[in-house]
């Protein structure tokens, strides 16, 4: 850590009770933002930095103040700067769900089916003040896989064809997503904090949720249970989606809109882990995009998503498909 960013968190800390803390670095995301935790008389706390202009923390702020208010577990904000991108927050500590499976196998049913239940209180509440998922931002996300992947891969493909297909296949589900639940969009198992940890009726904190958007409810569906970071079996995502039904009245085609929304998710990570690689030299992501495709291959067998299906067969050829995503160029 430089000197000049350590009198920066100094100055932002100072009128504070942390002032004089203790600070650590910590491992950051896929942007731009850094972490730190902060240690003053045996209490900790969270410090962000998201610098402008590459990150803006005031849409963090909006729905962190707007989830806590309709006691949804978002950290507490205790300070905060939004020119200069500085936020400190509650400290949810270090036990994420990811971690927790990885170590307690045995609970990966509990853990995921309160992380389902968290979702259902989610979209019983009226959707936030946030924009819209709107057909083009689905469009501009589903385009990054021509834009990053495709070149990657010395493909040349049609785009044209390639939107066209999307926009066909995404349309039916539009009048499902009004008016709409809040989506968190990143909605996974290194997003969820466990609070209690091991503890019955332990709860989940939720972070990184500052691209929130007003649209379908499958999406965080298809975030959680179609995960890229981690292996979710057939049978435990079936049982997942299969509670959430039982406790939400969904439409007919239901099961057609996680598909269609998780053809469209996957396609759009694997533009982004591609983009992360070339664009910012974050390879490790490189060795989710098997997984992903892997995903995106299961959407693609169902019905609602053929005309994107025909698009991929005619122009990604079957062994691009079932690559290690190494042979990026």
């Amino acid at each position: 850590m430089s000197d000049t960013l350590l009198d920066d968190i100094q100055d932002f800390l100072r009128g504070t009770q942390w002032d004089g803390a203790e600070i650590a670095p910590l491992v950051g995301d896929a942007s731009f933002r850094r972490f730190f935790r902060i240690t003053s008389g045996g209490k900790t706390a969270m410090l962000m930095h998201a610098p402008p202009p590459h990150e803006n923390p005031r849409p963090f702020l909006k729905v962190a103040q707007w989830l806590d208010e309709r006691g949804m577990r978002a950290p507490a904000i205790f300070a905060q700067d939004p020119a200069t991108g500085w936020v400190l927050t509650e400290d949810f500590g270090d036990q994420r769900m990811r971690e927790w499976i990885d170590d307690n196998p045995e609970d990966e049913r509990e853990v995921y089916a309160t992380a389902i239940d968290t979702l259902v209180r989610l979209h019983d509440l009226p959707p936030g003040p946030f924009m819209r998922y709107d057909m083009s931002v689905y469009l501009r996300e589903v385009m990054l896989f021509v834009e990053w992947y495709c070149p990657a891969m010395q493909l040349e493909v049609d785009e044209a064809g390639y939107r066209s297909a999307w926009k066909e296949a995404l349309e039916p589900l539009m009048p499902r997503q009004s008016p709409g639940v809040t989506v968190l969009r990143d909605y996974h198992a290194e997003n969820i904090m466990l609070l209690n940890a091991g503890k019955k009726g332990g709860t989940q904190g939720l972070i990184d949720f500052q691209d929130a958007l007003v649209g379908h409810r499958a999406y965080d569906l298809v975030s959680l249970l179609q995960d890229a970071r981690r292996d979710v079996s057939v049978a435990l995502e079936r049982e997942m989606l299969q509670r959430y039904r039982d406790a939400v009245e969904v439409a007919d085609d239901f099961e057609g809109d996680y598909a269609r929304l998780g053809a469209q998710r996957n396609a759009k990570i694997v533009g982004i882990f591609t983009r992360l690689a070339k664009r910012d030299g974050k390879v490790r992501y490189l060795s989710m995009i098997p997984r992903v495709w892997k995903l995106m291959e299961r959407d693609l067998e169902h019905e609602a998503l053929a005309p994107v299906a025909k698009w991929f067969d005619t122009n990604i050829p079957r062994e691009v498909r079932n690559s290690s995503g190494g042979e990026l160029r």
